[in-house]
């Protein structure tokens, strides 16, 4: 079977790995082409264009890209067309992969969509280009497939891949010390890096008594933390995102995946995010949930402290830092709300479960050509 499969960022670069993986095994003959990192490119997917030039943050970021975007989407298209896959495969990425599924579809390719575009949260109207473009919508977050259900629109809940991974982690010791550890995750985009870093790197100088370690994301060289790091003795460490979280009393963290990781890995965190001006004034207005990070979203009760924008100051990281390690209600509190996210997500090998639905997906197209 011939499988196209698009990721555009460094999460869906992770998720659409082990995906592939478990693709293989289903499949001995698989031919797997497609976008994205070095994690699917092991994983043995030949990439026609890498993750690090396709990862743009927020409304206005998009709009200044807009030529490269369209440039990217007709590049993907020629490329499907020249490789003629049994189904393409769209890893999250929304803004680009719903486009991609809809000229798919009308060029008569199966459609399967791994992790679900956030409709509950703005744009619900991308529900319709969903029900109309997608044969499989495959979701990772346990409320989602009620939400789709009440729109009569049957999809896929797997569980949160997240979960697996984490858990067969844990089972490795780490390869970082274990001292007492302040762990930074600042983003895996250069926009991130350039606005959450300054801020935590102050904020920590609080806390002499921490080793404060920087995870940089695997998608971005040295080279974008270093104008960070001439005053500061932290430590910049590569690729051990998990070992560094493994043994971290606490963490500084972008919204993101990353603050799922850290509440699997059961350490405390500050959510921290600040966005493009005029992209938080826009998201403000279109945006519907209450919550920014994964973990209280899921809960739906904020658990984790988020300072998002203007509340993202020096002083209130550092506060905030302050009760999550010496507070000890506080971190009993946490732990109980970790547990039970815990427990939502694991439904037993996402990876797997998702490989079986689009080998299916496949399978069924197969036999209809056949009668």
């Amino acid at each position: 079977m011939k499988y196209f499969i698009i990721s555009g960022e460094a999460s869906g670069d992770l998720h659409g790995s082990n995906v592939v993986k478990e693709l293989q095994l289903l499949d001995n003959k698989s031919d797997i082409v497609g976008w994205g990192g070095d994690k699917m490119q092991s994983a043995g997917v030949q990439i026609k264009k890498h993750i690090n030039e396709l990862a743009f943050m927020g409304f206005a970021e998009v709009v200044m890209n807009l030529p490269t975007i369209i440039k990217n989407f007709d590049l993907c298209k020629k490329q499907i067309a020249a490789f003629q896959p049994d189904v393409v495969v769209l890893v999250d990425y929304p803004g680009f992969n719903l486009r991609m599924a809809k000229w798919c579809k009308q060029q008569g390719y199966k459609v399967a969509y791994y992790i679900s575009p956030t409709v509950w949260a703005w744009k619900e109207n991308r529900i319709e280009t969903i029900r109309k473009y997608v044969d499989r919508m495959i979701c990772i977050l346990p409320f989602e497939k009620a939400f789709y259900a009440a729109r009569n629109l049957e999809v896929a809940y797997v569980g949160h891949p997240t979960v697996d991974i984490v858990e067969a982690e844990k089972k490795i010791p780490s390869s970082i010390p274990d001292k007492k550890v302040i762990a930074l995750l600042p983003g895996s985009r250069k926009q991130e890096i350039h606005k959450m870093l300054p801020f935590m790197l102050e904020a920590v100088k609080n806390f002499p008594d921490y080793v404060v370690i920087i995870a940089q994301a695997p998608n971005l060289s040295k080279e974008v933390y270093e104008p960070f790091l001439k005053q500061y003795p932290f430590q910049l460490v590569q690729h051990k995102t998990y070992d560094i979280l493994k043994v971290a009393d606490a963490a500084l963290v972008t919204s993101g995946t990353a603050t799922l990781e850290a509440a699997l890995f059961h350490v405390p965190q500050v959510v921290c995010y600040i966005a493009n001006s005029v992209s938080y004034a826009i998201a403000k207005r279109l945006v519907k949930v209450k919550y920014i990070s994964l973990v209280n979203l899921i809960l739906d009760k904020p658990s984790v402290v988020e300072l998002i924008q203007d509340d993202m100051t020096v002083l209130n990281v550092s506060n905030e830092l302050q009760r999550l390690i010496f507070d000890e209600d506080r971190k009993l509190a946490l732990a109980a709300d970790y547990n039970n996210l815990t427990d939502m997500l694991q439904q037993g090998n996402a990876a797997k479960q998702t490989a079986n639905i689009i080998y299916q997906l496949v399978l069924e197209n197969q036999s209809i050509g056949n009668n």
